[in-house]
């Protein structure tokens, strides 16, 4: 289903717009997309300007970085231990920007946006 991201019908008071024309392609949105932890899985979809934009479903490997060593590896990841943003994704394992999860090397909180980007990069946690 599409988002519409143009105009509201109606003022800040409540009060009715007449509005001066009719919706256009470029203000529609999408749902936003969640990413699982699982075997990878990923969805192509063409934006405008004919790109195109990655969005991980499901994702078994991260990129973390060590910050002591500078170092960065591909790392799977075992689940999800924290998630700022909906305290259900932990149960539910879905893994956002700012998220905690638990790889082999420890804990590590995530840096990208893997709806977006179609990667998921972490950064370790001491």
């Amino acid at each position: 289903m599409a988002l519409w991201q143009g105009r509201s019908k109606r003022k800040p008071t409540g009060g009715r717009l007449t509005l001066s024309r009719k919706k256009r392609r470029y203000e529609i949105g999408k749902e936003p997309v969640f990413t699982f932890v699982g075997s990878e899985k990923r969805q192509v979809s063409r934006v405008r300007g004919a790109n195109v934009k990655v969005r991980l479903l499901k994702a078994e490997f991260a990129n973390v970085v060590d910050p002591d060593t500078n170092k960065t590896q591909k790392v799977k990841i075992i689940n999800v231990t924290e998630s700022l943003s909906n305290p259900n994704y932990v149960q539910r394992n879905i893994v956002t920007k700012g998220a905690v999860i638990q790889t082999e090397l420890g804990p590590a909180k995530v840096t990208s946006r893997p709806g977006q980007d179609g990667s998921i990069n972490a950064t370790l946690m001491k």
